[in-house]
């Protein structure tokens, strides 16, 4: 078996969800959180330094997926072509216990209702054997994803398996690589505390400007959605708030 994987560049993606909508479309998953391919993104920083954290993943494609044991009704398999890790619907009783194993959040469900079948990246099989790539990578515009033997995306692109606060690769192996933004910097040379102070309210009337520094400085806990990457999502609602997806 020669495994297969996939490969991302966070600084080449800017969010669009071209890859989830693409995967949704050519998998017919309807519009909600079952989102095969999932498109998270978190905010860091306060006004003005503030960036957006955004990471494109499907499935890890395991060499040690725990799913697969997880799964007391056999409906999960690694199949041998590929090393592309697969459910099958008909055997899936929707108990989650794959998710609950997953630290990556892979298993997908349609709604939070007992009994729901779980789906997940196929790595799209069907169209790796029609010579194919799997649509989310043919779908980038901005060419953040690639695809291919794993042992030739690491010398290609390096070892990397982790990202921000994603889990501890040596629990599952994914066949996963990534390349992690470049350390954010102030490209153009300014003053963040005068910055601040010409942004204040002018006058009582104002509306437009803040009134107080710390307004845009220091936040609660509870004001920003999402203040870093959060992978295992449990329900509808979560799922839709990590992903940031009104796409579908």
């Amino acid at each position: 078996m020669t495994q297969y994987g996939f490969y991302f560049d966070q600084g080449r993606c800017y969010g669009c969800k071209a890859c989830s909508v693409a995967c949704k479309d050519w998998n017919d998953i309807a519009p909600g959180a079952e989102k095969w391919m999932s498109v998270y993104m978190w905010e860091k920083g306060t006004f003005p330094l503030t960036s957006i954290g955004i990471l494109a993943f499907s499935c890890g494609h395991c060499d040690n997926p725990v799913c697969v044991e997880a799964c007391g009704n056999d409906a999960i398999i690694k199949e041998d072509k590929y090393g592309a890790v697969l459910v099958d619907k008909d055997k899936c009783q929707g108990d989650r216990n794959c998710f609950a194993a997953c630290p990556y959040g892979a298993p997908k469900f349609a709604s939070d209702e007992p009994g729901t079948k779980m789906g997940k990246c196929s790595m799209c099989i069907d169209r790796l054997e029609n010579g194919q790539l799997p649509l989310c990578v043919a779908s980038c515009p901005m060419r953040a994803l690639d695809f291919g033997p794993i042992e030739e995306l690491a010398k290609k692109y390096g070892n990397t398996r982790k990202i921000e606060t994603m889990p501890d690769p040596n629990t599952t192996m994914p066949n996963w690589i990534a390349k992690a933004n470049s350390p954010k910097e102030q490209l153009i040379p300014y003053d963040v505390d005068k910055a601040l102070q010409l942004t204040k309210r002018r006058t009582a009337t104002d509306d437009v400007y803040f009134g107080d520094i710390n307004a845009v400085t220091e936040f609660p806990l509870d004001t920003i959605c999402i203040s870093e990457l959060r992978m295992k999502n449990a329900t509808v609602a979560e799922v839709l708030s990590a992903t940031s997806s009104d796409q579908g």
